[in-house]
């Protein structure tokens, strides 16, 4: 008897800065989701897919959990809550630091949700056994029907056995991607994310947050993809910083990047990147949506 193909999406939910993008590319085998320390780095709901011959699982990393500030912020939880409505099975990540009851209105609605939840108390490599525990007993009363995993995404600790779960409660269906599929983002996407990812390491302070990369132009040939990125910010005096003393910064940044868009891609990169003030387009809902923000 021929086996049944297998396929559903598994979506990763929890609060910022608890190794959801960690755990993403342990599963998914593959650098996705930029990764820094810096909260807020997963702006957009990112898809990473896995195939083998009789099952395609669709993993899908969301932004951080939080109560927004400004529109930015209002969109990045939208993807969160859509990461609700249409999973098979959830991933609730927690870790041995964060208060269980950061932020309620959100548990409540997991508590809600009808299919499986895996509830993965991540970072336990920084705890001990009895705190463990006691972590442990406190989400069984919180979420009492999820299944409870405690693992270390940074040591690959007890990864296997989630990926296992995962693929026992998949459900019968066929492929929803093409089966060579690795992601449901297009390449400039992943060029955007590793810039914005430099961007990240190198600056302090709010930098970071008010900047957004477009890819402006990607063309691919034989040896090279020839790249032109816009860094957009919203202040003249962010512009500066960007730039740095005689383009040193941009300059810096810029060689970063390069750097990991070649191994992404596996081929040689020209990157060429300009800075533009764009004021206040966190705000902006058509920028936003051009951006590919989800606006209610």
């Amino acid at each position: 008897m021929e086996n049944k193909h297998k396929s559903g999406f598994v979506n990763i939910v929890g609060n910022p800065n608890v190794g959801k993008s960690t755990l993403m590319n342990r599963l998914v085998g593959e650098r996705i989701s930029i990764i820094t320390a810096k909260a807020q780095t997963t702006r957009h709901r990112i898809m990473g897919i896995v195939n083998t011959d009789d099952m395609q699982i669709v993993y899908s990393d969301t932004p951080g959990v939080l109560h927004p500030n400004y529109k930015l912020q209002e969109s990045m939880l939208n993807f969160s809550e859509s990461a609700l409505g249409d999973a098979d099975v959830l991933l609730y990540v927690t870790d041995v630091v964060e208060t269980i009851d950061k932020n309620e209105d959100f548990l409540k609605r997991v508590q809600s949700v009808e299919y499986p939840v895996l509830l993965l108390i991540n970072k336990i490599d920084t705890s001990n056994q009895a705190e463990l525990e006691k972590i442990v007993a406190h989400w069984k009363e919180v979420l009492p029907k999820a299944e409870i995993i405690p693992i270390s995404a940074l040591s690959n600790f007890n990864i296997d056995y989630v990926k296992q779960r995962v693929e026992a409660l998949m459900p019968e269906s066929p492929p929803y991607f093409e089966k060579d599929a690795l992601t449901d983002k297009p390449a400039r996407f992943f060029v955007t994310e590793i810039i914005r990812e430099k961007i990240l390491l190198y600056y302090q302070k709010e930098i970071p947050y008010a900047v957004e990369v477009v890819v402006e132009l990607f063309k691919e040939e034989e040896e090279l993809i020839h790249i032109k990125a816009l860094i957009m910010v919203e202040r003249d005096s962010q512009k500066g910083i960007i730039i740095g003393h005689q383009g040193q910064a941009l300059k810096k940044v810029g060689a970063m990047a390069r750097k990991d868009i070649e191994k992404f891609f596996g081929k040689k990169v020209f990157l060429e990147m300009f800075v533009k003030v764009e004021k206040d387009w966190r705000n902006r809902d058509n920028i936003l949506k051009s951006f590919g923000y989800q606006l209610d």
